[in-house]
């Protein structure tokens, strides 16, 4: 808080970088200046890029939207009509919902509450039906897959039952889970499941399985600088006490000189303060403003999806903030 305004959010912060320390006040212009986005590497599920000239507290707030803010569609109700494997209702119950499903949440709508009943807009139906048998026509193998039929269940035996007019607005290829090889359970001759399952639309603040992202984190920027030439056999322990590619070696007149690379691909190691003729020699510090995101999908949304995303549910917050303020006033 500011001590001269009570009440009111200082932006004031410190720009820490190798070698000195700066006070910096964040105004509208200098963010309109400074702020970039840089694409490091852009891939359908992972993403890395650059965002530079920002406040930490807005790049947080990317980070936790896209985590527990931007939907997707997972199963939130399984109806069990029989179920005689080894496993309890409740795991696999559980199992299912952390199956992600490749649905577009942007095609639904949110269910008005939990008792109400499902429509084409806004569920999703599935159903899980299999029985394990012995295969007669292998009788001197010792392989499961062998001797036993339907023994291993997995996400490509989830089957999409489409609800209203659902199948001629969706695709069957687009409503499915997303990845086939997901196990579930295994049974034996005998066993049995019969199971239907509904999916909807939610986020993350409700549930961990409605999450987009498998991870999404940020780290500062490092700032390394050598603060002396470092030449000869010093600088071959200097290279080694960093990550690969941050410490490069040049020849310049004869010898082997260090020189910062690229400071990027530094993982905050401090092997560096272990040689007491080399600690002297390097200045580490973080550009505050300069945060390093990595994105990575579980494949409902691609990578630059779920971050647009994030981009619009935040406008959308701030306007809302601004809406109850002029109603206040």
């Amino acid at each position: 808080m500011s001590n001269k305004e009570p009440g009111l959010i200082s932006l004031e912060y410190k720009n820490v970088r190798a070698g000195k320390e700066l006070d910096t006040t964040w105004t509208y212009k200098k963010f309109q200046e400074n702020f970039r986005v840089v694409i490091v590497r852009c891939e359908n599920y992972e993403m890395e890029f650059d965002l530079i000239g920002i406040h930490p507290f807005l790049a947080n707030a990317f980070r936790r939207i896209m985590i527990s803010d931007v939907p997707t569609m997972a199963i939130e109700k399984v109806h069990i009509y029989n179920n005689t494997s080894v496993m309890q209702d409740e795991i696999l119950a559980h199992r299912l919902g952390l199956v992600p499903l490749k649905a577009d949440p942007g095609l639904f709508e949110f269910k008005e509450s939990e008792t109400s009943e499902a429509t084409a807009q806004d569920t999703l139906q599935f159903e899980l039906k299999m029985k394990c048998s012995k295969n007669k026509e292998n009788k001197d193998s010792s392989r499961h897959d062998d001797i036993y039929k339907n023994h291993h269940v997995l996400s490509k035996h989830i089957k999409w039952m489409p609800i209203g007019n659902q199948a001629e607005l969706h695709k069957e290829e687009n409503i499915r889970p997303i990845h086939d090889d997901i196990s579930l359970l295994k049974m034996r001759p005998g066993h049995e499941i019969d199971l239907q399952m509904f999916a909807v639309k939610g986020t993350g603040r409700d549930h961990a399985k409605f999450s987009p992202v498998a991870t999404a984190f940020y780290r500062l920027l490092p700032d390394i600088k050598l603060t002396r030439t470092v030449e000869g056999e010093q600088a071959e322990r200097l290279q080694k006490c960093f990550s690969p590619g941050v410490i490069a070696l040049r020849k310049s007149e004869g010898k082997c000189v260090a020189v910062v690379n690229d400071s990027r691909y530094d993982m905050c190691s401090r092997n560096v303060f272990k040689h007491d003729d080399l600690k002297d020699s390097v200045v580490m510090g973080r550009i505050e403003d300069h945060f390093i995101f990595t994105i990575e999908s579980v494949g409902n949304l691609k990578s630059h999806q779920i971050f647009k995303e994030a981009i619009n549910i935040l406008k959308k917050k701030c306007k809302t903030l601004l809406d109850e303020i002029d109603i206040s006033n």
